[in-house]
């Protein structure tokens, strides 16, 4: 038995539409068996197009694993059959192009020879370079609210504060109120932009001949754009305009390191010893990676590495642990240097310490209007967010200042 396609199901039900006439080729009620015709045929219409959708998925199962540099989005593509069959029937050799993704390209020789059928060859990859980003937002708090109006909630530090004995019949000794404070959220909306600070522009000869869906990687792009600019503001925003990031410079580091430049066994850990053991259990470690190479360089006195590599076997990439916590790594952290001021590592219960506020979801705009006459595409993206430290006390700070 032939499987019909949709194309067919779809032009049967057409023919019942236009069927429903009269004699003087006005429309009409339809027919009792004519509804249900056409009911049977979208019955059949719809497990056609499941079947049809099953199929495509189970390809794509088929695809290489996904990697950063495999494009695995693009759809299946029978342009150059169509374009054949159109040859073979019509004489014209170039006339149903447009159903090929790489329209505007050269094949062997001239196309009167042949060469219209004859694409050229093509590596369905692109290679992005990657920089990585990021990292502390996976261990922060993070919300997500349908409006951007202003969001507070209270805190309270009750530490200072403890129980007494009293005499029996004397009076309670005087003790102190509940001090409660407050964090307070805005949403700063962060954009993504193109050169020269306006929208990204696309040539519509790009998005139609290209052999990839170029719209999905503008996206991508734009999105990376803004989660990139938010990573070093949830690290070192000012909180001025912008989120204060958990090693803002109007923060006071709890230690500093006992020679600029040189960290040593000791500094990590007295500055661990710092965290209060309410917060121990939930901790990491929160700097950037050329101060983790640091870390893994400083040797005990007989040359032997103090942070040794922790696997579950040989097979599994070695796990990044020090002092008994996991580290960070975030690009957007500062670097080892001379600077006085440098925040270097960041060490506590993060989820607890920092919260990311998000409004909606990242929205992007497509204007194929503004540079129609140059024959470009604008892409914009946005996103409201902002963030700050919430709890102070739940994570220390090391520095780089020299204590002598």
């Amino acid at each position: 038995m032939t499987t019909r396609t949709i194309e067919d199901i779809q032009a049967e039900l057409q023919a019942i539409i236009d069927g429903a006439v009269d004699g003087a080729g006005n429309k009409r009620n339809f027919k009792a068996d004519e509804i249900t015709a056409y009911e049977r045929l979208e019955s059949e219409l719809k497990d056609t197009q499941a079947s049809a959708q099953l199929r495509q998925r189970n390809d794509a199962y088929n695809l290489p694993a996904n990697s950063p540099y495999v494009d695995t989005s693009t759809k299946q593509d029978d342009g150059l059959e169509r374009a054949y069959d159109h040859y073979l029937r019509t004489g014209q050799p170039n006339a149903d192009i447009s159903g090929l993704r790489v329209r505007n390209a050269q094949g062997e020789g001239t196309g009167a020879a042949g060469g219209y059928m004859v694409p050229p060859g093509f590596r369905q990859k692109i290679v992005e370079r990657m920089v990585s980003f990021g990292g502390f937002a996976a261990a922060a708090e993070t919300i997500t609210t349908d409006s951007g109006a202003p969001l507070e909630y209270p805190t309270l530090d009750d530490t200072g504060n403890e129980g007494a004995i009293t005499p029996e019949g004397d009076e309670f000794d005087g003790g102190a109120d509940l001090e409660f404070g407050d964090v307070a959220l805005g949403a700063y909306k962060y954009t993504s932009t193109g050169k020269d600070n306006e929208p990204l522009r696309v040539p519509v000869e790009l998005l139609q001949d290209s052999a990839f869906d170029v719209q999905a990687l503008v996206s991508r792009a734009l999105g990376t754009r803004i989660a990139r600019k938010q990573a070093s503001h949830w690290v070192t925003g000012t909180g001025v305009s912008q989120p204060k990031g958990i090693v803002a410079a109007s923060l006071t580091a709890d230690r500093a390191l006992d020679t600029d430049d040189q960290p040593d066994y000791q500094d990590l850990v007295e500055t661990q010893d710092l965290l209060d053991e309410s917060y121990e259990q939930n901790a990491a470690w929160l700097m950037h990676k050329t101060t983790w190479s640091a870390m893994r360089l400083i040797v005990d006195t007989n040359g032997r590495p103090i942070i040794q590599d922790s696997t579950a076997g040989i097979a599994q990439k070695p796990q990044r642990m020090m002092l008994g916590s996991p580290v960070i790594i975030d690009q957007a952290m500062p670097q080892i240097d001379t600077a006085a001021t440098t925040k270097i590592i960041a060490y506590g219960d993060f989820r607890e310490s920092y919260v990311i506020r998000r409004v909606a979801s990242l929205v992007i705009v497509v204007n194929p209007y503004s540079s129609a006459s140059s024959g470009k595409v604008e892409y914009t993206a946005w996103e409201r967010a902002d963030g700050t430290v919430q709890n102070r006390h739940s994570y220390v700070i090391l520095s780089n200042d020299s204590a002598a």
